[in-house]
């Protein structure tokens, strides 16, 4: 039944993917055609809207995501909390990108979880710091995470529940089992991972090919220097 309830779901993803994947072209910031978020997320103040390059808050415009950001806890692969705020936050281009992936999914009964969105450079030094290993932590004297770019998002899947989707491994899984493959979990997991690369390909993104919860808004930001969330 699981199976073919994944199937199913992939099936309908490629009818609103146009049948299929689309190629993403990578634009520089502010050159992607205009999109418009769903009315029920725009603001209901007379605020003029944020340029592309501004942070928001995803949840003001992406009211039915849920958030659990891990490293704002202990509940990561390093134990310890390595930011103090639970709110995620993206550019607000990223965000719009991220509200089209948030329409389509609806269509399925499906949400979006946000594990981890913008990473201030203080917390990738931290992270450095607990766990030195540039194969797991991009090291911040050489280059910071793209995360720290505000237009990266680690997202699962959810129910109507908010119960989380079978997925080829949980969140900082190190193992060959999260990487782009899907050939190495259940047909169910890699059903859904696929429905996710789909949707968030169709809407902008591209993913990182160890991490299938990674992606990357294919519009370029520079690395946040001083923008912290309260």
């Amino acid at each position: 039944m699981k199976r073919r309830m994944a199937a199913g779901l992939l099936a309908l993803a490629c009818l609103l993917c146009s049948c299929g994947r689309t190629q993403t072209v990578p634009t520089t910031a502010g050159t992607a055609p205009a999109q418009t978020l769903p009315p029920e997320t725009l603001s209901e103040t007379s605020a003029p809207e944020p340029s592309p390059s501004d942070f928001v808050r995803v949840l003001d415009y992406i009211p039915s995501a849920r958030q659990e950001l891990m490293y704002a806890t202990a509940d990561n692969f390093t134990g310890q909390v390595i930011y103090d705020f639970s709110d995620a936050y993206l550019r607000y281009g990223t965000v719009k990108k991220l509200a089209a992936v948030s329409a389509d999914l609806a269509e399925l009964g499906l949400s979006l979880k946000i594990w981890d969105g913008f990473r201030p450079v203080s917390a990738q030094f931290k992270l450095w710091e607990v766990c030195p290993n540039p194969a797991f932590v991009a090291n911040p004297e050489t280059g910071f995470s793209s995360h720290s770019r505000g237009s990266t998002v680690d997202v699962t899947l959810v129910d109507e529940t908010g119960t989380e989707l079978e997925m080829p491994t949980g969140f900082d899984d190190f193992s060959a089992k999260a990487d782009r493959d899907y050939s190495d979990c259940t047909e169910t997991a890699a059903a859904h991972a696929e429905l996710l690369e789909i949707l968030m390909e169709k809407h902008g993104f591209k993913g990182y090919s160890g991490e299938w919860w990674h992606y990357s808004d294919t519009d370029e930001y520079p690395v946040e220097q001083s923008f912290i969330p309260s």
